[in-house]
């Protein structure tokens, strides 16, 4: 038995849940075969090549900044959605949108290399499978002993550095950053905050002011 599917309805649970979403969801269907002007239902078969054709032409985003910087960026038609969750950047996610935040405003201020001294070793794997396809990364553990000199190589290799002081990061092993002189400080963002989001937050904020 052959069965279909309400197509607004369809179209709205997939995350084209305002009007103009809809509309451009629905012409770029049109546009494909898939329906017609005037048909209201599409056959259940299909909604994988529907699916298919609306990633290709539109990028659904929430109403964060980052996230529309990001569907401005995709090639593709910006469509904003009301449910954060069908957010093509950010899912829904704190620590996504904070990580789509982050990269946006390296961007702008032309950062390419990132420190981030502190972090559990599950954290510090997160960040690594977060960002570093697009930044050069250093995550150096913040319980381990290091030495000034390490300390001064990390500083004068990235351009912004990140002392989580929410996190796992020894006392004699963050003052050997927040130590350094005038011109290497300036890197620093030393925050106390617990979280992925809130650190990388600190960044986005530092940035806007210094970047």
């Amino acid at each position: 038995m052959s069965h279909d599917v309400d197509i607004d309805a369809w179209l709205s649970a997939e995350g084209f849940d305002l009007p103009d979403g809809r509309a451009a969801a629905r012409d770029s269907l049109e546009a494909a075969g898939l329906t017609r002007a005037g048909k209201a239902r599409m056959s259940a078969a299909k909604e994988g090549r529907a699916r298919a054709v609306l990633a290709e032409r539109l990028f659904k985003h929430c109403a964060t900044p980052a996230c529309v910087a990001a569907a401005s960026r995709s090639g593709r038609t910006p469509v904003r959605t009301a449910h954060r969750i069908a957010c093509a950047s950010c899912g829904g996610s704190d620590n996504r949108r904070a990580e789509v935040a982050l990269v946006t405003a390296c961007e702008g201020a032309g950062i390419r290399r990132l420190a981030i001294v502190g972090g559990s070793p599950s954290v510090r794997e997160e960040l690594r499978d977060a960002l570093s396809g697009r930044l050069e990364l250093r995550l150096i553990d913040g319980t381990e002993r290091r030495t000034l000199a390490q300390a001064r190589l990390d500083l004068d290799w990235a351009d912004l550095v990140l002392l989580w002081g929410g996190s796992e990061l020894d006392h004699r092993v963050s003052t050997l950053y927040t130590g350094a002189p005038p011109p290497l400080r300036r890197k620093l963002v030393h925050t106390s905050k617990r979280g992925i989001a809130a650190l990388l937050e600190a960044a986005v904020v530092h940035l806007s002011r210094h970047g």
